[in-house]
């Protein structure tokens, strides 16, 4: 019944959005609010920044994209401001075709898609709302009834501007049905839908030689001719292309570059003067923000054709690489295995981390930086903190190379290979290693790869499992170290008081005895050296937490072991080594003695509370990291 009345409210809903008026009721409106009249590349760009907008770190994040695009945050900036932005300010940007440029599976077609949904449901809110003359194959903005040598008078006073002329078909009803009377118009609201072909078309290439013009601009019906006894009758067209259902919206053309040369040239006269040729009518005004899609091989083909220059001019292309953060990628696979049917199937944490870490390795290029590797790179990328490097260091790599992520494994193949490892008969949980396995397996299959790359693939598969080790090792580790939180702050409690006093000439007062003593050297030194400070560079470390320290506390916060990177870091590896034996033997034992099988029960419990596995998988992976300290 849930269902049934959801339908039914939205059914309602659609009822109440409906909308039909004079020219004369619309003009009034308008005059009221300004913004009804605005052009589609403005609608779409009010629409992006309805969903809100974040500045971070100096860069706009757009949250319209981000429940379903990861990773391409710069990407889409660029996009916004550089198009959207500029082409809904009316500058001449919008008089430019969009073109996607970037490598298979990278989001290109996704980002359309979403532009598209999300204009459909813009156009059912009160600031989005789109208003067209009532029976117009073309729902064109009521506007254009204004005759031309009255409009400069008219935008003054409504505050708008108004470019483009009445279609064919509303010409002639403005003389037959009104009589010319453009205030007895009749105007409705309309809710763009690209399965109504309302605001929305998607134009698709196929074979040139049955493809026909037609499917862009309209074509002749003629079944009517004889009825209306000319070709040039509007009653005897069918304005159903693309072009003319899109207006208003967006146009998508997918694989353009593709296309038949004759259906480019077609484009030249519409993003530059806003008007396209159709039948034998005089030229025909659309409002329409068209973008199209390609790889970057198709795209340097097309540019190197001297007879595409004209056409080239007309586009602003937007490279849309892969993703470069591993966080960023597990977040595409975990989007896309929701949407099947294996949610039965476990995933055991960092199974789609160890993927994400192959593909964005495959994906870098390798840095001119002197100790800069890809492994390091790859964690700066993420937003880790790598010891020597800075901020600007990090600004300097992304600069390296203008095509970094424009090649590499691409997340379509990837996912193809986590579901090969999901879909094996009776598994209860995949682990990293599954996955891993899948993903080696899978590159005798790949169908684009050379020798030479297959080699270099193989060994980012190992260091991915070189990464996935120490995450399973710490994993454990944790787990073992009971009320790991508490044990880690009396550590850090007590390195704060050592370097303090070491820092200021002091001493350091014993919390039992009261007794006071020099600080405690060796074990300043037992954290420290868990990160690589060296004995030259301990005191400049030590000066530095106090520093910070300082700074939380004029700031009114509170310095907490997790609140330096890399101490923190430091203070759970000193926790680990200390514990290092104890988990050996436990996870190693084929014959746990009773106290050794409490601890592992109560080491699967925490597992699988507070990290996510399941009890089978976390018996996986005690058993698996057992094997490792062994080594």
């Amino acid at each position: 019944m849930d269902i049934f009345k959801k339908i039914s409210d939205y059914r309602t809903e659609t009822e109440r959005l409906a909308w039909t008026g004079t020219f004369g009721e619309y003009i009034e409106m308008v005059r009221k609010q300004p913004h009804l009249a605005m052009t589609a590349h403005a609608r779409v760009y009010r629409m992006l920044e309805s969903h809100g907008v974040d500045k971070e770190n100096g860069a706009r994040k757009y949250h319209f994209f981000e429940k379903e695009i990861f990773g391409l945050d710069q990407a889409i900036e660029k996009l916004v401001e550089e198009y959207f932005h500029s082409a809904a300010r009316r500058l001449d940007v919008r008089k430019r075709i969009l073109l996607l440029m970037g490598p298979v599976s990278g989001g290109k077609s996704t980002i359309v898609t979403l532009l598209k949904r999300g204009l459909e449901q813009f156009s059912r809110t009160e600031e989005g709302a789109v208003y067209a003359i009532k029976g117009c194959p073309m729902h064109e903005e009521p506007l254009h009834l204004v005759p031309h040598e009255l409009r400069p008078e008219v935008e003054n006073e409504l505050g708008v501007k108004i470019e483009g002329n009445l279609c064919p078909s509303c010409q002639m009803r403005l003389k037959t049905e009104y009589s010319g009377h453009i205030e007895d118009v009749l105007v409705e609201r309309v809710l763009l839908s690209e399965d109504n072909r309302t605001g929305i078309g998607t134009f698709s290439p196929s074979d040139p030689k049955s493809q026909d013009i037609a499917d862009l601009t309209g074509s002749i019906d003629f079944s009517t001719i004889t009825e209306f006894g000319s070709e040039s009758d509007p009653r005897a067209y069918r304005f159903d292309g693309e072009l003319n259902k899109a207006n208003r919206g967006i146009m998508e053309f997918q694989e353009m570059l593709k296309c038949d040369e004759k259906f480019l040239w077609n484009l030249l006269s519409l993003t530059q003067e806003g008007n396209f040729k159709a039948g034998r009518f005089a030229l025909i005004s659309a409002d329409e923000l068209i973008i199209a899609h390609t790889n970057e091989s198709e795209y340097k083909s097309f540019i190197a054709n001297k007879k595409n220059e004209a056409l080239q001019s007309r586009m602003i292309v937007m490279p849309i690489p892969y993703n470069l953060k591993v966080s960023e990628e597990e977040k595409i696979y975990t989007k896309l295995i929701s949407q099947s049917d294996m949610a039965h199937v476990h995933i055991a944490p960092h199974s789609l981390r160890a993927a994400a870490i192959f593909s964005i390795l495959t994906r870098l290029k390798e840095s001119k930086k002197q100790g800069m590797d890809l492994v390091k790179k790859m964690r700066m990328y993420d937003g880790e903190e790598v010891e020597g490097y800075k901020e600007a260091d990090l600004k300097e790599m992304q600069n390296e190379y203008l095509e970094e992520g424009m090649s590499g494994i691409d997340p379509r193949y990837v996912i193809n290979r986590i579901s090969s490892a999901l879909i094996r008969q009776g598994l209860e949980f995949i682990t990293a290693l599954d996955v891993l396995r899948a993903l080696k397996d899978g590159l005798d299959q790949h169908p684009s790869i050379t020798k030479e790359e297959r080699e270099r693939y193989l060994n980012f598969i190992s260091i991915a499992r070189k990464e996935y080790d120490e995450l399973a090792k710490k994993e454990v580790q944790k787990a073992f170290v009971y009320s790991f939180e508490e044990s880690a702050k009396t550590l850090f409690n007590n390195y704060l008081d050592n370097i303090e006093s070491y820092c200021n000439w002091g001493k350091v007062k014993d919390p039992i005895t009261g007794e006071e003593m020099d600080p405690d050297e060796r074990l300043m030194r037992s954290i420290e050296e868990q990160i690589g400070i060296s004995e030259n560079a301990k005191k400049a470390f030590r000066e530095e937490i106090l520093i910070r320290m300082s700074s939380y506390s004029r700031k009114g916060r509170r310095f907490q072991y997790s609140s330096h990177e890399r101490l923190r870091e430091a203070i759970e590896k000193k926790l680990f080594t200390d514990l290092k034996d104890i988990v050996k033997i436990t996870t190693s034992t084929k014959t746990p003695d009773e106290n050794q099988l409490k601890r592992i029960n109560e080491v699967i419990k925490r597992l699988v509370d507070e990290h996510g596995y399941t009890t089978a998988s976390a018996n996986e992976l005690l058993r698996y990291v057992g094997s490792l300290l062994n080594r």
